[in-house]
């Protein structure tokens, strides 16, 4: 390659425009609720995603993508899917075509299909999640990522439990790190795995 006059994300014929690109980055730090820029936090953005879609991607993969590192690198296609995926859609032509109106509207706390936690939830407010066969629990969100439960029917998690979440998708399992239930150590915790979560604003 002669010169610098790529942007950080090379765009190829054939991939996604740039633009595109720039809305799934910052789609996925508005889940995560920060800014990514240290090789820690694409450490844990790669856990995250091994943890959601048991798929691994490379630090320096995703810093790639963000053009954190100095090496110039077209990012592949099954790269941007699976990060879309991660965030709910099905592939990076599905998150292109819904993003631009979910992006430009973070501000609505109208509960739809997905919650990006960060963004359309405030401090002091509750859902009930309910899952199958007859699992229900409420939970308050605490700020930055955080939640604690405040009622439970018939799943392994109790009152007083916290953990961590930044992504609420409809009809989708529910991934919850840094579970801490009791004294234990804290975990990782899905709900819904088979049929996926429902969950209502109290």
């Amino acid at each position: 390659m002669k010169g610098n006059t790529m942007s950080p994300v090379a765009i190829s014929k054939g991939t996604r425009p740039e633009n595109d690109i720039a809305k799934l980055r910052e789609a996925v730090e508005l889940v995560l609720g920060r800014t990514l820029r240290t090789p820690k936090d694409f450490e844990q953005l790669s856990a995250a995603i091994h943890h959601r879609l048991g798929v691994m991607l490379s630090r320096n993969t995703l810093r790639r993508l963000w053009g954190n590192m100095e090496d110039v690198a077209q990012p592949r296609r099954s790269t941007l899917d699976f990060v879309a995926r991660f965030l709910g859609y099905t592939d990076m032509d599905d998150f292109a075509a819904q993003a631009g109106k979910e992006l430009s509207d973070t501000s609505n706390a109208v509960m739809s299909r997905r919650i990006h936690v960060g963004t359309e939830l405030r401090w002091g407010e509750c859902l009930r999640l309910t899952w199958l066969p007859d699992r229900v629990c409420d939970v308050k969100y605490n700020g930055s990522l955080h939640f604690s439960v405040v009622a439970s029917q018939n799943t392994k998690l109790k009152v007083g439990d916290t953990f961590l979440c930044g992504l609420i998708i409809e009809g989708e399992p529910l991934y919850l790190d840094e579970l801490q239930h009791n004294n234990e150590p804290p975990v990782a915790y899905v709900c819904g795995k088979k049929g996926g979560v429902r969950f209502e604003k109290l």
